[in-house]
């Protein structure tokens, strides 16, 4: 539980916090929202004592644990699981089953677990460190942009945990469905100020609307009267006998408080710029394949075709040939074999979230974006400059004191700022806000020509895209269908595979002695425990369905707390008979 009163925080003149009250009480899971900038990391960072704050109190139990995903890395442990291991409590060190169960969800698999962790990805060291913070169990997470180095499935899971977790969580991300889907409340900072409710994103934004424009008739209302009252003062203010009721007015006037005149945030606005194309099919793929080394293919023998208006969703594991996908049709990167045929007249643009290295530093943001499309006059670019919100003099920035996400819009106008009828889009949503993501979302589905992305927005995935090639089993294919109907018709294999115990590798990674003769009676006892296992993940599983449509279809939040404390139950049940299960395959 966390208590917060008056706080308030500035850098110079610009106050990000200005005095907000706001209480997290047990059990809750609580989304925050706001723009970018607006000072959500910063309320983090002084929850997390990592930054001061200028006035006011907050206060935390005693005892009271907080647990956040440091992008610090190291590691002093030669496997991961091992690593991994350190965050366990003295009396469950040897419980590696839980070390295991966090990081298969999150994308490991039972070979990667034994490697070193420094042969690594960033995005999977980051994992690494994600579960040692789930392993310790804090009374509260602290989740700042989750969403961005997890793929699908990965997120998929996460959202699983999350619904079950039995402490308190307060996640910040973009991805407003997976949001939607984790939290019983919504808390955002706006104009300095701080609101929380009960409910989801939309029921906030709502409540935000609702608020100014009550605001904003209270202040057109006062504004009236004054006037009103001024104008009664000019008219007989010098007339000895409306002299006391001018004074009067006078005196009501001055009690008077007229709120500043709320001024519109700028919004990001997204207007893809089309060059019309007559073709009905703009790209015929046959028996692509391609390979970084011979024993490292990616595809092979791919065949699909893109017609006008497809939007296709590129989806699967990070790591398995999504953006090299792209790359090889983009002849960004040699394919093994097959055939790419695109129509004479495709123009494409290709928006890569890895091309800010592209990017000259000393250039400005007009420079690059005009750079783009030398046909564009001065007007035009500075009016994409403007839509990636770099207004007026902002335009002249230079590219090396931007941020990464500032960096990312950069790229997105130069997108904007090209004439294409075919799009190419890696991650277009990672830097963005959900205001932002919105907009994006609307103009992807108003473009009239093709589309291929890769996401991890399912809110993007379901709301876009037409048609699928996904990455799953080790192939790719299409599939000719929306991602609702992929979910319905095949779904995850890995998750299905996270609902069956791992019977003889964890009996392998145990203890040696799983190589004796097995006991005919011990038999029976694991095989009865396996049985019990799966029919438990089979009633979590149904509960955690239950749970998502109840959070989605904004059901009673009495009913969703029971249910989370029913799901919470057979997870320990669960964790139970998995460390018997454990204890018992060391004498197998």
């Amino acid at each position: 539980m966390i208590q917060v009163s008056s706080l308030s925080k500035s850098y110079g003149s610009r106050t990000l916090l200005d005095e907000i009250d706001f209480t997290i009480s047990k059990g809750e899971r609580v989304g925050l929202v706001g723009r970018n900038g607006c000072g959500k990391s910063t309320l983090f960072k002084i929850i997390l004592k990592e930054e001061d704050y200028d006035s006011g109190s907050l206060s935390t139990p005693k005892n009271y644990s907080l647990g956040h995903l440091s992008q610090h890395i190291h590691f002093t442990e030669n496997t991961v699981i091992e690593e991994c291991a350190l965050a366990l409590g003295e009396d469950e060190k040897w419980d590696l089953y839980k070390a295991e169960k966090i990081l298969f969800g999150l994308g490991f698999n039972q070979e990667n677990i034994y490697l070193n962790p420094n042969q690594f990805s960033g995005g999977f060291q980051l994992r690494i460190n994600f579960t040692k913070t789930l392993l310790r169990q804090p009374d509260m997470l602290l989740l700042d942009e989750p969403t961005n180095y997890l793929d699908l499935p990965s997120l998929r899971w996460l959202r699983g945990f999350l619904l079950s977790y039995a402490g308190e969580v307060v996640i910040i991300t973009h991805d407003k469905l997976f949001m939607d889907t984790v939290t019983t409340h919504t808390m955002g900072i706006h104009r300095g100020k701080l609101l929380k409710i009960p409910g989801n994103t939309e029921k906030y934004y709502d409540k935000v609307a609702e608020e100014e424009e009550i605001y904003e008739k209270t202040r057109q209302k006062q504004e009236k009267k004054v006037k009103h009252l001024k104008s009664f003062v000019d008219r007989f203010g010098a007339q000895a006998a409306k002299a006391t009721q001018a004074q009067s007015k006078m005196k009501e006037i001055a009690k008077l408080e007229i709120g500043a005149k709320l001024q519109n945030e700028a919004d990001m606005r997204l207007r893809f710029q089309y060059e019309e194309i007559q073709a009905k099919r703009l790209l015929e793929i046959k028996d692509l394949s391609f390979a970084f080394a011979e024993n490292e293919i990616l595809f092979q023998d791919l065949n699909f075709e893109v017609m006008k208006k497809d939007r296709i969703g590129i989806i699967g594991r990070n790591g398995k040939g999504k953006t090299t996908l792209l790359n090889v049709i983009s002849n960004e990167l040699q394919k093994r074999s097959g055939e790419i045929k695109f129509h004479d007249s495709v123009r494409f643009a290709y928006y890569q979230q890895t091309n800010k290295k592209k990017l000259d530093l000393n250039k400005s943001i007009y420079d690059e974006i005009s750079a783009a499309n030398p046909l564009l006059t001065i007007s035009q670019a500075k009016s994409i400059c403007g839509a990636m919100m770099f207004s007026g003099d902002d335009s002249n920035k230079k590219i090396k004191v931007l941020s990464g996400g500032e960096q990312g819009r950069v790229l997105l106008g130069k997108i904007l700022a090209k004439p294409s009828n075919f799009l190419f889009l890696d991650e277009p949503t990672n830097h963005l806000d959900m205001y932002s993501i919105d907009i994006m979302i609307e103009e992807l589905r108003n473009f009239p020509g093709s589309l291929m992305i890769v996401t991890h927005s399912e809110e993007l995935l379901k709301k876009v895209c037409n048609k699928l090639i996904v990455f799953q089993d080790g192939k790719a294919e299409l599939f000719n269908f929306g991602y609702n109907t992929f979910l319905e018709k095949i779904g995850w294999q890995e998750e299905e595979e996270l609902s069956k115990p791992k019977k003889k590798e964890k009996a392998k990674s145990s203890s040696e002695s799983a190589k004796k003769a097995p006991n005919k009676k011990l038999k029976k006892e694991l095989a009865k425990l396996e049985e019990e296992i799966s029919k438990l993940e089979e009633s979590l599983k149904e509960k955690n369905q239950r749970l998502l449509e109840w959070t989605t279809q904004n059901k009673d939040f009495e009913k969703i707390n029971e249910l989370s404390m029913e799901i919470k139950t057979i997870e320990e049940k669960i964790n139970t008979h998995f460390q018997k299960l454990e204890e018992k395959s060391q004498d197998f």
